[in-house]
């Protein structure tokens, strides 16, 4: 047979090469979640920390079958708990931008399956730290969600009212940005709920401080859980048990 060959980029990729996607063994868990982002999801002990952790712990303990899954795992040691090891499966990747998360997300259904869930993080933070024309963000935001929904018409999104940065950083601009975005979410979530899937916003701006960041716009221990539990608090009415 004749391969076709891809263009992408600057290089040439033969489908002989063993480097496109694979799909991995499908999950079997009740309720199949994709944390989906960036630095935010993604984390880099010990410098700063992801969600993701604390919010698998409070699931653990409200004995939810849940199954992050993802195209990554991250490399930082993480403690057991209640004798399980973490489960470490996510799609987050530090500095992308949701155009370039576009880009990417059908290749990563390929690979993990259908997810029930998604943990859509910070749509539209890398955006708004680089000014990235706002439209444009949000022309991305609702694409990618197409995609979600076009792999698993079932799917819930729960979509972040993003946390704001450090205050020293956030100047009148960034504030407007990260301000319009907080509202957008809102009317995205309206907009893109359907009979068969529901997009949920989760507001992580109202109450969060300072005190929450390890640096100008990533969580320490404290933020962590505060963004986990206001996941946990809207996934209680979503997961299946």
């Amino acid at each position: 047979s004749i391969c076709t060959i891809l263009l992408i980029g600057c290089c040439l990729v033969s489908c002989e090469d063993d480097d496109s996607p694979q799909p991995m063994p499908p999950s079997q868990s009740l309720n199949k979640i994709m944390p989906l982002g960036a630095s935010r999801v993604e984390g880099n002990r010990p410098e700063f920390e992801s969600f993701r952790y604390e919010l698998w712990k409070l699931l653990v303990d409200g004995e939810w079958d849940i199954d992050y899954i993802g195209t990554l795992e991250d490399e930082a040691s993480y403690e057991n708990f209640s004798d399980l090891p973490f489960d470490n499966e996510h799609e987050g990747r530090g500095g992308w931008t949701s155009g370039r998360i576009l880009d990417g997300i059908d290749d990563w259904l390929e690979q993990t399956g259908a997810p029930d869930i998604v943990l859509f993080s910070s749509p539209g933070g890398n955006d708004a730290l680089t000014n990235l024309p706002y439209d444009q963000t949000i022309s991305n935001i609702n694409d990618i969600i197409d995609r979600l929904q076009a792999v698993n018409p079932n799917v819930t999104i729960l979509i972040e009212q993003l946390a704001p940065g450090m205050s020293s950083i956030m100047t009148p601009e960034l504030t407007s940005y990260f301000n319009n975005l907080k509202e957008e979410v809102v009317q995205i979530a309206t907009q893109q709920t359907t009979d068969n899937s529901r997009v949920i916003p989760v507001n992580m701006s109202d109450g969060f401080t300072d005190a929450f960041l390890a640096d100008d716009v990533h969580y320490n221990e404290a933020g962590a859980r505060f963004i986990a539990e206001r996941y946990y608090d809207a996934l209680e009415g979503v997961l299946k048990k």
